[in-house]
Parts: C-alpha cells; structure tokens; sequence
C-alpha cells in the first residue's frame, strides 16, 4: 500500500472548489454525522448510539435497493433499541418511515457522510493530493460538475453489481476514485511522495501510474472477491466504476488537458515540498570548446 503525501505538479490557481470539499466533508462529519465508532471504524459505543448512527445513515445515505427501484423503503430503522421475546436487543424497525427521502438525492448528500475518521481522512487526503490538479486544468465549475458526475456513476454502478441489498452507501470514495483515475489519465508519470507501507512507511518519489495503478488493482482485486456497502465497510465496486468512468471522461481530452497547464513563471507551488534536483530545469546544452 502507497500512501501519497504530496505531487510535484504546479498549479496556475487555487484549488477553491477542492478546499471547500475537503471543507464540507469535515464539518458534516463533524458537526452532523453521529459518531459511534474509533478512528478506525470499530464500534465502540452503546447499541442505542448505534441505532441512532444507522437511522442517520438510511436517511442519508444511498441505498442500492432505493437506487434501483426510485422508491424510499417502506420499512426503516427507528433510531430506538428494542427487545424481541427472546430478550434479544436490537434496532426498532418503523413503517412507515417517519421521513421523506429522494433516492437520487440520497447519493448526493451520502457523498458528504463518512463512517469514521479513518474513511475521511483517508478519502480527503487523496482528494487533497490529485483534486487540486484536476481542478486546475479543467475549470472550477466543470471538475465540480465531473466530480459529482463520478460519485453518481459510482453509486449506481454498485447498486447494479449489488442488487437489491438495503446496506447504505456513504463516503466520497466513488467521486475521488473518479479523480484518481482522472489524474492517471492526463499525468502518468508526475512525481508523487508516498510513504510505502511494507517498507516501514518511507517515503519515496515514485511516478503516479505507479501509485495510482496499484490503487485501482488493489481496489479490483479487493472487488472481485467481496463487495459489501455499509457505514463500517468498504464499497470496492464504487471504487472501481468512479475510478473507470473518470479516465473515460476525461481520456478524449488528454492533449488538451496537458495544454492548459501553468506558465512555469506563475505557476503556484508549495514552498514546505522540497522538488526532486533538477526538477522544472532545463538541460544546458554542451558546448565543445
């Protein structure tokens, strides 16, 4: 696993539109979503807390069943423990639900939910990383419209592999896997710094076809052998249709892409980086004498 810090590739402008998702994505989680588990996702609150959470996440989140069909669930969970005859504990089931809900909607706002910190951070910090490019080349408004476009495909690509399942969908995954493959596209061999998990988390510079290629194998090979979708889980098959479906949309416009890049003299760069030697120089022609 290569975990990226940062990329060698100048900007012309801000990333705005990349900021304010970050930004949103942590204060819905922040101040919205409610939180029932550690960093890494494990549960460790009590079961009325968890109900709560999985209530939030059915109102929120996009379920492939809804998806599928259009329609809300007749049935939902009430957000309250109940105790079955067997002295069993569990969430109360409610029918019909005590809220309104657009499916298509639904994949908007579950875009912006996240299950823990770990499935946040780890979702902004790619998005932080391969976002800024993107929207630098394409336009604010037309990586916004991308972006989003990314995360429907996702969404519906997975109800489509999965079925009439009624787990939730939530997370960013999908629109950032879109981005990922997006930057794949148009910048294979920009530098990227990662930290290399099985060699103790050193950093190296490794080209981004390198990085991002063995994200999308990793998240097919991940995909082919077991897709599941909710708040503690990973949805593999949003992964991979974000990720294909952004290089699609953005393959038929690779040259002109690459030509809108940043005039070396303006371009934005982050002065905490230190760049490769010789990186943006040009080779000085030798001269016999």
């Amino acid at each position: 696993m290569v975990i990226p810090i940062h990329d060698i590739n100048p900007l012309r402008r801000r990333p705005i539109v990349t900021w304010l998702l970050i930004a949103a994505n942590v204060v819905i989680f922040v101040f919205f979503t409610p939180v029932v588990s550690s960093v890494a996702g494990v549960r460790t609150s009590q079961p009325q807390n968890a109900c709560e959470q999985q209530r939030f996440f059915q109102e929120w989140g996009a379920i492939p069943k809804e998806l599928l069909s259009n329609e809300q669930l007749s049935a939902t969970n009430s957000g309250r423990l109940a105790v079955d005859a067997q002295g069993r504990v569990g969430c109360l089931q409610e029918s019909p639900p005590t809220f309104d809900k657009s499916p298509v909607l639904s994949v908007l706002s579950a875009m912006f939910l996240h299950g823990s910190w770990l499935h946040l951070l780890g979702n902004m910090l790619f998005l932080g990383v391969f976002g800024n490019n993107i929207e630098d080349r394409m336009g604010r408004l037309l990586y916004l419209l991308f972006y989003l476009t990314c995360g429907y495909a996702a969404a519906y690509g997975f109800a489509a592999f999965e079925g009439n399942t009624t787990s939730t969908l939530i997370g960013a995954s999908g629109a950032v896997a879109g981005v990922l493959g997006a930057y794949l596209v148009v910048f294979p061999r920009a530098r990227v710094i990662g930290l290399v998990s099985v060699l103790f988390f050193l950093p190296f510079w490794l080209p981004a076809w390198i990085v991002l290629g063995f994200w999308f194998a990793l998240q097919y090979v991940y995909f082919t052998g077991f897709g599941v979708a909710d708040g503690g889980s990973v949805a593999y098959g949003a992964h991979v249709v974000g990720f294909v479906v952004g290089a699609v949309l953005v393959a038929p416009f690779v040259q002109r892409l690459r030509a809108a890049g940043p005039d070396p003299r303006r371009a934005v760069h982050h002065r905490w980086v230190r760049e490769p030697p010789g990186f943006g120089q040009q080779r000085r022609p030798r001269h016999r004498g």
